[in-house]
């Protein structure tokens, strides 16, 4: 007797076992035996009162539960596993290591087309062919189905239903005619095309620094994990296109991750523009439609080159060659809710488990990166000049203390805007808060505009006219009295991208003015219509915040001004100091990028600032060094493991109870648990939250106690009224 152990999408942690399909509900096509009965398919099951589809894990022949208890499944979704068992194996180590639900994290692991339970077919997969001799099956009656036979068998090399529908006007008659068994549904055999000639356009001259890092990764034979530390401008990504054509002569495919949905056309344009191949994206602004069929694709070796985001991490590749994360320090590779895994440290697992290489390149690596690189685990590859022999900006700290500001803007930053456009260039101004201002505030009385669910104040915003909080998205009107005196003297306090975009178009008017925030890019294809306005080369100014300092090449930039550099110099947040130095720094190297000599004017109030002075004297890898040395006194990340117990719960306190009732669990020697303390936002989204901190300077025990902390939370016994997770190597501590 066989059992079929399955993971089903519940936040429970754990496998269900069930019987095989019943032998009254078997038909030709579905598995009679264990050998038939592959890990990956997908199975449709009772759960409770629904039917749910779920993964079969593995078959056992031995079960802890009464085998009269268990039930049957209901149906089988697949002939084969619609994933190569790689990517299953991934999913799973996946979910062990970040301590999620196995069953969600698997079905995550697919299209949600398939996890819908839709058929993993692809269109035309199967074509209808005509069983000979059976017109009798028919009856000279049917004239419908008999004309749809006939027409049938006069394709005998099959036809698709879309092509018979076009002929008949209806395929009414084909569902009659399967079921008589005079037609039947044949596989269409699918074979890859490649062209002879991958390349489109010429590859350009590469300078030594490039070369050696192409044939560095070139000469690599199986494995191996590049660190590639490129200042901006410095031409990583021809690095990428001639690794790339490489792996592409050889029959093989490449998969590239981006940070974000925004620079995927630009990706992908390029790449296109290179190669004469097949390549396709993902990314969560496509349909499901859409992203399934470039997931066949992929997955059936049809597409050479795969351009994603951080789920695009689990796609199959039919013949893996190359894996590359692109700005590999951004934090959109970590996903931040639900299941919490992080692409860039999956794509070393899955390029290990593949045996080949992967590259991750970034001009600000993330210190877990340089520390790898240092300890000899990566092979660290780095490109010192700018590509075309550019000259690196020269960086100046504008002190603006009691300087009078105009919405941000300081006299001497609006005086070199005016030279730069004057010049024929682009004036790239970043300022990381978007709306009109932070807050509004009653000037007779103080009173700040709050938001009702968060401890936070809320956005205010002029197109259209609201007030908003970033954090749980709610919104209301502007008020036109303060809530606690009346008075209707209510002011907008500081500054944020609407608001010198306001300031901008005075001072500037007769040049355009692009800004680009979360809002001005909501509408589809509205971020590459503002890119392709920025490429013509006209002069103007770009406007926007972190969005602009990821990836894009703007070759008429030729100044660009930070506004408050000051945000992130006193994070809570020990990454605080990180994020700071790569923002700074990804920003400024949007400037002079091609024969312009590029300026970086840095605003700022704390102009003796260490982090400012050794970015601006000696650049990021010199911060980076001097902040490993900090961390590793500290006994912080990468030189310790740490893991977040996240709960919360809609009553004040009750998440900090669960937390300090699960910390009086026996610990294990080597794992020190902190808190539990309030979040640094208590109160988000209607919700209390706690945190919980767990810390490690060995890995394995780190995941050994989290293993069995799980099992504990989970029997808590205020689990059903708390909301937890578990965040492992957490980017946020937030």
């Amino acid at each position: 007797m066989i059992f079929l152990r399955v993971a089903i999408p519940s936040p429970l942690r754990r496998l269900f076992d069930y019987l095989p399909l019943e032998p009254s509900l078997l038909q030709e096509t579905q598995p009679l035996n264990e050998q038939e009965y592959l890990p990956g398919m997908r199975l449709t099951v009772p759960f409770g009162r629904r039917q749910l589809v779920a993964v079969l894990v593995e078959v056992v022949t031995k079960t802890e539960i009464d085998p009269s208890k268990l039930k049957p499944i209901i149906n089988v979704l697949d002939e084969t596993p619609p994933q190569p068992k790689f990517i299953l194996d991934l999913a799973l180590w996946s979910a062990q290591y970040y301590q999620h639900p196995l069953g969600d994290a698997l079905l995550q692991s697919l299209p949600v087309h398939l996890r819908k339970g839709e058929p993993c077919e692809r269109v035309h997969e199967f074509l209808l062919h005509a069983v000979d001799g059976a017109e009798s099956l028919i009856g000279t009656r049917a004239r419908k189905q008999l004309e749809a036979y006939q027409l049938i068998k006069l394709h005998s090399m099959g036809i698709s239903s879309d092509a018979l529908k076009a002929e008949l006007g209806s395929t009414a008659a084909v569902k009659t005619l399967l079921e008589k068994g005079a037609i039947e549904k044949r596989h269409r055999p699918h074979i890859a095309k490649h062209p002879k000639e991958p390349l489109r356009e010429p590859a350009k001259v590469l300078n030594c620094e490039q070369q050696v890092a192409v044939d560095a990764v070139n000469n690599q034979q199986g494995f191996k994990a590049f660190l590639l530390d490129g200042i901006t401008g410095s031409g990583k990504t021809e690095v990428y296109l001639q690794v790339i054509e490489k792996v592409l002569r050889e029959g093989k495919q490449a998969l590239v991750l981006v940070p974000e949905i925004g620079l995927t056309p630009q990706t992908v344009s390029r790449f296109k523009a290179r190669f004469n191949v097949d390549v396709v994206y993902m990314h969560s602004n496509m349909s499901d439609k859409q992203r399934f069929h470039a997931w066949l694709k992929a997955r059936d070796g049809d597409a050479q080159i795969v351009i994603g985001t951080r789920s695009a991490i689990f796609t199959p590749l039919a013949n893996p060659g190359i894996i590359i994360i692109d700005e590999e320090h951004d934090q959109s590779f970590k996903q931040q809710e639900g299941y919490r895994y992080s692409a860039r440290d999956l794509s070393v697992v899955r390029a290990h488990g593949e045996d080949i290489p992967v590259i991750l390149g970034s001009a600000t690596p993330s210190l877990e990166s340089l520390h790898n690189a240092k300890a000899g685990r990566y092979h660290y590859l780095t490109i010192d000049r700018r590509a075309a022999d550019a000259l690196p900006p020269v960086v100046e700290l504008l002190d603006i203390k009691a300087a009078e500001l105009t919405s941000g803007l300081s006299q001497p930053l609006i005086s070199a805007i005016e030279n730069h456009l004057n010049d024929g260039n682009q004036v790239l101004i970043f300022l990381n808060r978007r709306g009109f201002a932070p807050s509004l505030s009653c000037h007779n009385c103080g009173w700040i505009a709050p938001c009702k669910r968060c401890d936070a104040r809320l956005t205010l915003h002029q197109k259209p006219p609201h007030l908003h909080c970033h954090h749980c998205n709610s919104q209301k009107p502007i008020p036109r009295n303060c809530q606690d005196c009346g008075s209707t003297e209510l002011n907008a306090q500081g500054i944020g991208t609407e608001r010198v975009e306001q300031t901008l178009t005075q001072l500037f008017s007769q040049w355009p003015i692009w800004r680009i925030d979360r809002d001005s890019t909501s509408r589809k294809n509205a971020m590459q219509e503002i890119i392709d306005e920025i490429n013509k080369d006209e002069p103007g100014i770009l406007l926007g915040t972190q969005m602009l300092a990821k990836g894009h090449h703007f070759a008429k930039v030729s100044l660009v001004a930070i506004l408050e550099a000051d945000g992130g110099l006193f994070s809570a947040d020990f990454r605080g100091m990180e994020r700071t130095a790569q923002l700074i720094t990804q920003v400024s190297g949007r400037a002079g990028r091609e024969q312009i000599l590029g300026n970086v004017i840095i605003q700022t109030h704390q102009s003796e600032h260490p982090l400012l002075q050794t970015l601006v004297n000696g650049g990021y890898r010199e911060f980076a060094l001097n902040e490993l040395t900090n961390r590793q006194q500290a006994a912080l990340p990468p030189f310790n493991y740490i893991a977040i117990i996240r709960a919360e719960a809609s009553t004040a306190g009750r998440a900090e109870t669960f937390l300090q009732l699960a910390k009086q669990t026996p610990s294990i020697e080597q794992v020190s648990l902190f808190g539990p303390f309030p979040a640094p936002m208590e109160k988000k989204a209607g919700a209390f939250r706690s945190h919980l901190v767990l810390q490690s300077n060995k890995r394995p025990l780190l995941q050994q106690f989290l293993s069995q902390f799980c099992l504990l939370l989970e029997h808590h016994p205020l689990a059903n009224k708390v909301r937890w997770s578990i965040d492992v190597d957490p980017y946020d501590m937030f």
